[in-house]
């Protein structure tokens, strides 16, 4: 999905522009800005739904709708606003919508079957809240820390200590030591 308007280069191919810079590209209709946002954030988007147990179809449906909401949206967002975190709330709420919706649709007698040996229903509120619980945590903390333990942890191309040390600009033995500190910072936020 490339928005209309011409191909202009935002930055050198190997640097890693702020989210605030590829918002003011996208605005002119820069579709490279545009590609390098997608690049950036589709398995983050993607991954949400997946989490909340919906197949790869209902995944790929709910992230073209964030990311056309992105688009529809791209002169409303604030120059500093967390970009990620905008798109998790928006896909989580497509995710909660599609989630709504099948729970008002009629259930057939095999999965009435299912259903009572198996208690998924269960397992899936478990999982909405423990998501919930862990999104709210990770917007407690800094944004240091929310960067690293996404990049490590929610990301699903799974970046390398490189990539990652590159994009937040700091040194890649620090990872480790920062992950723990970031770790036990967010524990104290959750209270567990």
């Amino acid at each position: 999905m490339n928005p209309p308007g011409p191909t202009e280069r935002t930055t050198s191919p190997g640097a890693q522009p702020s989210d605030s810079v590829l918002l003011a590209a996208c605005r002119t209709g820069d579709a490279q800005a545009w590609q390098r946002l997608l690049d950036k954030y589709e398995r983050l988007v993607y991954s949400i739904p997946l989490n909340y147990g919906l197949s790869a179809d209902d995944a790929a449906d709910i992230s073209q709708l964030v990311f056309t909401a992105l688009l529809e949206g791209l002169d409303g967002l604030q120059e500093d606003s967390n970009l990620g975190g905008w798109l998790a709330l928006v896909t989580r709420r497509q995710t909660w919508r599609v989630l709504r919706r099948r729970k008002r649709e009629p259930v057939d007698k095999l999965d009435e079957v299912t259903s009572e040996l198996i208690p998924s229903h269960q397992n899936e509120i478990e999982r909405w809240e423990l998501v919930e619980w862990l999104h709210r945590g990770l917007s407690l903390i800094g944004e240091r820390c929310r960067s690293l333990l996404t990049a490590l942890y929610f990301e699903a191309d799974e970046p390398s200590y490189a990539e990652i040390a590159q994009r937040l600009g700091i040194a890649e033995g620090s990872i480790g030591p920062t992950r723990a500190r970031c770790l036990k910072r967010l524990q104290e936020m959750l209270g567990s």
